[in-house]
């Protein structure tokens, strides 16, 4: 998803004045007002904390905010002598973003912006490429007062260091930590030293995190032995364990290019492609690994009531379908409109830490419907949710799935992801849509009752 909004962007175009440094500063103003009203107060603390894990002690993080607006930004935003080394990184807020760090070298913190946005809209792209402008030239970067400096005694490890070491040259990194989640993680984007992006780091810091990173290592790893037609996949560069971290560094798609619009028809191609890497098989739910696989991740969340909720559900989509024969294959696990783009003749698509073998043929196209439905449509999740079922048969008769099964499948779909909430314990989080017990659960508890 673009950093920048479009409805937000569309204002900041509107700012341009005959002093091209007053008007830069009046866009990176607004952004700052903007974010701080948007994304909540947790993202500083949770910034530092991330930054003393990646520049552990001996070094010394500090947040510093400068009290003028016009004092300049460095041309170089590190210096190294002998005994010290001395990083300096400015936050670039993004409108209902956590700012981005980058550093504050105005030609990598440029570079950092342009290749860090997946702009969706037009308007995304102008201010996404007017930041990335103002930041190279040096004007409207004094509007950027908050500044994190890194201070250690040379030779020191950190994640720089150690990223360095795994692609054998030097290496800038800018941050992004990403709304609150449950498996929220720091993203780091890797930039050579004459700002080319190299690729993301993407670093598990706690138990679910680093699952998930593993777990996009594995995926990755298997699509790598398999030929497809339609999508690409971003190409591992390395993967290991630095101080009890994950660490997946995955090439550069070149995601900030600008979009083209993908038919339904294609869609429906590539996830299909993708459901068949290994292989489709049929059965009953009864005779299935799925429905087994299901209820033991539902096992390991907490008991209670929305738990037990879902339980039952899963015994009545169980004496529904009966002798129903369902197709199973792959499926990319969180195909939502951010985690993907137009190439041309292959569709690129990113964050594979969900994908996922043996699920109902279907599961991509549904989910990519409801994401579409409480993410860019902004509907609300709960009828989003309700709704899921009733459009099940029109959005996957591509698939050649009956009508009857396909609500069935939805059904599946929608306890697949509240399962998956209960067991991240995502509403614990904050997020949105977080909380399965306030739009799934309901809208599958309301759905049965209709079988």
């Amino acid at each position: 998803m673009s950093y920048y909004s479009a409805s937000s962007a569309a204002a900041l175009t509107r700012m341009a004045g005959p002093d091209p440094d007053l008007a830069m500063d009046h866009r990176l103003r607004w952004l700052a007002a903007a974010s701080r009203d948007v994304v909540g107060q947790d993202w500083p603390g949770y910034m530092r904390q991330v930054c003393e894990i990646l520049w552990p002690s001996p070094a010394v993080v500090t947040v510093e905010q400068r009290n003028s607006w016009r004092q300049p930004m460095a041309g170089r935003g590190s210096r190294s002598v002998d005994s010290v080394q001395d990083s300096e990184f400015v936050l670039v807020p993004g409108v209902r973003r956590v700012p981005l760090m980058v550093p504050a070298d105005r030609r990598i913190a440029a570079a950092a912006v342009r290749h860090y946005s997946s702009p969706l809209s037009p308007v995304a792209r102008l201010v996404a490429h007017a930041v990335s402008a103002g930041l190279a030239s040096g004007l409207g970067a004094s509007a950027l007062r908050t500044r994190v400096r890194v201070q250690a005694p040379a030779g020191t490890a950190s994640i720089e260091t150690y990223l360095a070491e795994a692609v054998s040259r030097e290496v800038r990194v800018s941050m992004f930590l990403g709304p609150a989640r449950a498996n929220r993680k720091p993203v780091l984007q890797v930039l050579g030293s004459d700002g080319r992006p190299i690729g993301f780091a993407k670093i598990g810091v706690n138990p679910l995190t680093r699952d998930l990173v593993r777990a996009e290592c594995s995926s990755l790893a298997r699509l790598s032995r398999t030929t497809l037609e339609e999508i690409t996949a971003p190409p591992m560069l390395h993967y290991g364990e630095w101080r009890g971290l994950s660490v997946l560094l995955l090439s550069a798609l070149p995601a900030w290019q600008r979009r083209h619009p993908v038919s339904a028809a294609r869609l429906v191609t590539a996830m299909q492609e993708l459901a068949c890497v290994d292989g489709l098989e049929r059965a009953t739910l009864l005779d299935g690994p799925y429905l087994r696989h299901l209820r033991d991740r539902l096992a390991k969340a907490d008991e209670g009531p929305e738990r037990a909720t879902l339980e039952g559900v899963l015994d009545v989509l169980v004496g529904h379908a009966g002798d129903t024969v369902f197709t199973y294959g792959a499926w990319h696990g969180d195909w939502a409109p951010w985690n993907m783009m137009n190439a041309g003749r292959r569709l690129l698509l990113w964050d594979w830490e969900r994908f996922t073998t043996g699920v109902p043929y279907g599961f991509d196209a549904l989910h990519h419907w409801l994401q579409t439905e409480i993410g860019p449509k902004r509907h609300a999740p709960l009828a989003a949710a309700s709704a899921c079922p009733d459009r099940a048969p029109q959005l996957l008769a591509p698939f050649r799935i009956p009508a009857p099964q396909a609500r069935l499948t939805a059904l599946l779909y929608l306890a697949d992801l509240a399962t998956r909430y209960l067991v991240d314990r995502q509403a614990e989080s904050g997020s949105r849509s977080g909380a399965p017990g306030t739009w799934l659960i309901p809208a599958l508890a309301q759905q049965v009752t209709r079988l």
